[in-house]
C-alpha cells in the first residue's frame, strides 16, 4: 500500500487496484498538493470521512455527488444524501463495512462533530481501515485516551495520528498514543496549516522514534509506502 499526504488531514491510499480518500480537506486548505478534479480524475473507490467539521468533510459532496460511495457516520451520511449524494453509506462506532476493496471500522474518537452550517454531525470517529492486506488506523481528530490500545490489539501496520495541539492532541501525547497502538509505522497529520497548530513534528519524530516506531514525516504531495 502507498500512503500519498494531501495536506491537513487528507490522504489517499493506494493499492495497484483502489484508492481511498480520506477526509477530502481540499479547497480552501493552504497545504493542499491536489485539486478537487486532480482528485476526482484519481477515481476513488470511496471517500472515508472521520467527522462534520469543515477541514475534515472539506469537499466530499463533489465526489458523493459524482457516485463515488462515502463512508460515515449516520449522521453525516444522512446530510451527504439530502444535499446530492447518490451513495451514502451509514454506519455507527463499532460497526464495520465490506466491500471490494477491503473494509473500515469505526471507532471512537475524543472530539466534536457538526457541519460548517452547524447541523449536528454525530459522534466523531477514527477510522481502521484494511486495503491490500494492510491495516491503517486513521484516528481523526482526537485526544489521548486509554482504549487506543484495544485499537492496537488489532495490529497495526501504520497509524495517522493528529499532533497540532488546541484541538487533538500535541506531539508529545500523540508519541504517548504510540505505546497504545503499537503500530509499525507512524504518520503525523494535522498539524501547520494554521497558526494555533503549533504541534511540532521533529517532536514526534524525536519521541516516537524513542518509542521504536518508524516515524515518517510527510510533506503535503508526498507518498510512502508500507
Amino acid at each position: 500500500m502507498n500512503i500519498r499526504f494531501l495536506g491537513h488531514s487528507a490522504f489517499v491510499l493506494h493499492t495497484p487496484d483502489h484508492r481511498l480518500l480520506l477526509d477530502p480537506f481540499l479547497s480552501g486548505n493552504p497545504q493542499a498538493s491536489l485539486g478537487v478534479d486532480e482528485a476526482l480524475a484519481l477515481k476513488p473507490s470511496a471517500v472515508l470521512i472521520s467527522h462534520a467539521h469543515g477541514d475534515h468533510w472539506g469537499d466530499a459532496l463533489a465526489f458523493a455527488k459524482g457516485g463515488v460511495p462515502l463512508i460515515a457516520t449516520a449522521e453525516i451520511a444522512g446530510y451527504a444524501m439530502k444535499h446530492g449524494a447518490t451513495n451514502a453509506v451509514a454506519l455507527n462506532i463499532g460497526g464495520t463495512y465490506r466491500a471490494e476493496w477491503g473494509s473500515v471500522y469505526l471507532t471512537p474518537a475524543w472530539h466534536s462533530s457538526s457541519f460548517p452550517d452547524g447541523t449536528y454531525g454525530g459522534m466523531p470517529t477514527g477510522l481502521v481501515i484494511e486495503l491490500g492486506g494492510q491495516r491503517v488506523y486513521f484516528a481523526g481528530d482526537t485526544s489521548l485516551f486509554s482504549d487506543m490500545r484495544l485499537i492496537g490489539d488489532l495490529g497495526l501496520d501504520a497509524a495517522l495520528l493528529p499532533i497540532g495541539d488546541h484541538f487533538t492532541m500535541g506531539p508529545e501525547e500523540a508519541a504517548r498514543a504510540l505505546e497504545l497502538l503499537r503500530p509499525k509505522v507512524a504518520i503525523p497529520m494535522h498539524y501547520g496549516t494554521f497558526p494555533v497548530l503549533t504541534g511540532d513534528p521533529a517532536v514526534f519524530a524525536r519521541e516516537g522514534a524513542a518509542r521504536g516506531v518508524d516515524v515518517r514525516l510527510l510533506k503535503p504531495g508526498e507518498t510512502t509506502e508500507l
